[in-house]
């Protein structure tokens, strides 16, 4: 990690090195069963598992010749039927990646086919669209002995990872706000047309997540929402804005604009993710490059505090999320699976997430405040 910043004089702040990379297993030839072979598989799992030295073995798909298409791409051996793969006793760990909707009953399927074999599931964010739902799945991966982790990748990328290692160290003191401006056009793929939720549980959910690594579950939300001018099926939940409240005091909120003007449609567009974390010893802001992708933009940090007066420290870095990220999602659920251990973002901790995307939507559609803790308590 490089560092820069933006008053002379100051000592070499090498010392101040961020955890911003994950940890890595002690064996990267567990053997990976791969189902889906759509973008987020294709571009992003498997582009980071190779450069990682991640072992997939296999791949299936709905669609046996784009699956036959990604394997020759990341040099997989085996294309098979998701059936076939299910029930392949090669495989030890499952990558799924299929639409939410359809997670559920295939993680049921993997299950039942892989009872006393299969070491490790990592599933798509949000591991499922109701908080019922997803606790039936950490129960039946549990009874199983079968570790379940979740893909929300944000909290992989670099600056998100670094600002946690900053709130560790307490460098910022109490914390008071914490924000995310959004303004980016997500490309919503065919499914999320059939979802009761848009933006909420496919969008939303990074900053909904990001904010729960940061500072934990909130016990409120408020929250707004409207349908996006651009996306014409019809939808609920397009553009989101939300505040939550915890009991400490902190506050936290988003504007998540997928709309951004008609950017799209010949107006210059002002495009891009800011954060930034306030508390009582110092200040923390950054962005996400993700909006760039396919371009390598990595997101940024930039940190003041009491310990360094008057200047803005700035660590650098050359990954990026897309794809550098998933490294990190399927290194949790591999170092978890030889630990013994509960993975980072493990299918329990996910539950919360679900939970808090069902507590915005209620708000921004009921139009009242939604106790958190409520909608955990009522599945």
């Amino acid at each position: 990690m490089k560092f820069s910043h933006y008053k002379s004089g100051m000592n070499d702040p090498a010392d101040l090195a961020l955890n911003y990379r994950p940890a890595l297993p002690r064996r990267t030839d567990w053997r990976i069963g791969c189902v889906g072979a759509g973008f987020i598989m294709r571009d992003c799992h498997l582009v980071a598992y190779r450069n990682a030295g991640f072992n997939p073995i296999a791949i299936a798909s709905r669609n046996e010749a784009t699956a036959k298409e990604v394997a020759t791409r990341h040099s997989i051996p085996t294309v098979q039927s998701v059936e076939a793969l299910l029930a392949n006793t090669d495989v030890e760990i499952l990558d799924v990646a299929v639409p939410p909707d359809a997670q559920p009953d295939l993680i049921r399927r993997a299950v039942e086919a892989g009872k006393g074999r299969l070491r490790g599931v990592l599933a798509q964010k949000p591991l499922a669209l109701s908080v019922g739902v997803a606790k039936e799945l950490v129960a039946l991966c549990a009874d199983a002995g079968i570790t379940l982790a979740v893909n929300q990748n944000m909290r992989y990328d670099q600056s998100v990872r670094a600002a946690k290692d900053v709130l560790n160290r307490g460098w910022l003191g109490e914390v008071v706000l914490a924000t995310i401006d959004m303004r980016a056009v997500p490309h919503w793929m065919p499914w999320a047309e059939g979802l009761p939720s848009l933006s909420t549980f496919v969008m939303s959910i990074h900053h909904l997540d990001t904010f729960r690594y940061w500072l934990g579950t909130p016990d409120r939300v408020l929250a707004s929402t409207r349908p996006d001018p651009r996306t014409k099926f019809p939808h609920r939940d397009g553009i989101n804005l939300y505040i939550l409240e915890y009991e400490t005091g902190a506050r936290a909120a988003s504007w998540d604009d997928v709309w951004t003007g008609p950017s799209k449609e010949g107006v210059a567009g002002d495009i891009g993710i800011r954060w930034r974390i306030e508390g009582t010893d110092g200040l923390m802001r950054g962005t996400i490059g993700w909006p760039k992708y396919p371009a390598r933009e990595p997101s940024t940090l930039e940190l003041s505090t009491r310990q360094h007066p008057s200047c803005w420290l700035k660590p650098q870095w050359d990954d990026v999320w897309f794809p550098d990220a998933f490294v990190g999602t399927m290194a949790q659920l591999l170092t978890a699976v030889e630990s013994g251990t509960e993975p980072e973002i493990s299918g329990r901790d996910n539950v919360e997430t679900v939970a808090l995307c069902e507590a915005v939507l209620a708000a921004a559609t009921e139009h009242r405040v939604v106790r958190v803790s409520d909608l955990l308590g009522q599945a």
